[in-house]
């Protein structure tokens, strides 16, 4: 994170907290803050970080979220390239499982990283 200048008086907490601010765009140019700012997807997220491939009825029972919800917080990860859905039967029975992507770890791994400087920031 490139560091921002210090305005004329202004504390070294405003101006660490204006660069943490500032800290906010992934790769692909998307706000991947505001996308990982909710409690679902963040946990969806969180936890296929740590699987190799979680189903819905898994994740929503994990989440204790409602099959709508769940739908709608994966829809916006797969359509930001953050996780893959496979959907498939199993003895007639419609099967959609989960996978995180590479995208998904690495804006996984910089919103947790903004999260730590904005522990320490505001801690000091």
């Amino acid at each position: 994170m490139a560091a921002k200048s210090k305005r004329k008086g202004e504390s070294s907490t405003t101006a660490s907290l204006r660069a943490i601010a500032g800290f906010v765009s992934d790769d692909q140019g998307g706000d991947f803050q505001r996308l990982l700012n909710d409690r679902v997807r963040l946990g969806i997220l969180s936890s296929l970080a740590v699987s190799d491939r979680i189903s819905f009825s898994d994740l929503k029972r994990l989440l204790d979220t409602t099959d709508g919800n769940l739908s709608v917080h994966a829809r916006k990860l797969e359509d930001a390239g953050y996780i893959n859905c496979k959907k498939s039967f199993t003895d007639r029975v419609p099967r959609t499982e989960y996978s995180i992507t590479a995208t998904g770890r690495r804006g996984l791994k910089r919103y947790l990283k903004h999260m730590e400087a904005l522990i320490r920031a505001t801690s000091n």
